[in-house]
């Protein structure tokens, strides 16, 4: 079974809720890392190492925040899967898998013509945001996502297999979806 859909670039597309998982967590997060020449680096590169626990970032991101950390409950699960589906179908892009935790969302995302992926998160995000907002209260402070995320290009048929085997394996998902043709039984296949 062909799981790939004739697109011309894939996305793993990763984000948080507002205030869940800050630069500085002692979980160990995603982000730019200064190297010795003074450029910044994405670390957000599978099977790379997460950066390390950082009090003072911790506490210097928590200072910022407008607002309290936002923590999503089934309702909103299914509301934001709603519009993330409604949101793929109206830009014709092909929605491959989605898990909707507590604090973060993962979204295997197939794309014509290639655009920046952070129009994609934009596209996601924001749309989403205002149909939240109007299924429930706005959250104080505005915001229901972090300000970026993470975008992992998926550059052949075998990484976008493992990231919907990843995304649909989530620990404690509140909502999670794939198309219909396909078969999850290929969760538990050998890849």
């Amino acid at each position: 079974m062909r799981i790939v859909r004739p697109m011309d670039r894939h996305w793993l597309l990763t984000w948080t809720m507002y205030g869940t998982w800050l630069p500085g967590d002692r979980r160990g997060f995603v982000g730019r890392t200064r190297v010795t020449s003074g450029r910044q680096i994405w670390q957000n590169v599978p099977g790379t190492p997460a950066r390390a626990a950082n009090q003072n970032l911790e506490r210097a991101a928590r200072e910022r925040m407008v607002g309290p950390p936002i923590w999503f409950d089934r309702g909103h699960a299914e509301v934001a899967l709603s519009d993330f589906q409604r949101t793929a179908d109206v830009r014709g892009w092909a929605l491959l898998a989605a898990a909707i935790m507590r604090n973060h969302v993962h979204l295997v995302v197939g794309v014509r013509n290639d655009p920046d992926p952070s129009t994609l998160l934009h596209a996601f995000k924001g749309h989403s945001s205002q149909v939240l907002s109007a299924a429930s209260h706005r959250p104080p402070g505005g915001r229901w996502w972090t300000q970026s995320g993470s975008r992992r290009v998926l550059r052949d048929e075998p990484a976008v297999v493992a990231a919907i085997r990843y995304v649909l394996g989530q620990y404690a998902p509140l909502v999670t979806w794939h198309p219909a043709d396909i078969d999850p039984a290929w969760l538990d296949a050998d890849p």
